[in-house]
């Protein structure tokens, strides 16, 4: 799961998520985790989990824009080397 409490932060901007948002946030990242060795170390879960919260920040809240950004993230980290 996400540690998101009932607000996500970026610098100088504090936007409360809806639970329906982190749910799907946290659904996403267990199914692109799954992908990894191990279902992905702290760092790189934290890399594709940083990339959800500034996604849902600029309204991208639906399971398809997070998977989206999830795959992308993944993709990401795997080019360059983990």
């Amino acid at each position: 799961m996400l540690a998101l409490t009932s607000h996500a932060y970026r610098p100088g901007v504090m936007t409360e998520l809806s639970e329906r948002t982190k749910a799907n946030m946290d659904v996403v990242l267990e199914q692109t985790c799954r992908q990894l060795p191990h279902g992905g170390d702290h760092d790189s879960r934290r890399f594709i989990a940083e990339r959800l919260i500034e996604a849902a920040e600029s309204g991208h809240c639906t399971l398809g824009e997070l998977g989206i950004v999830a795959r992308r993230a993944l993709a990401e980290l795997i080019g360059k080397g983990g």
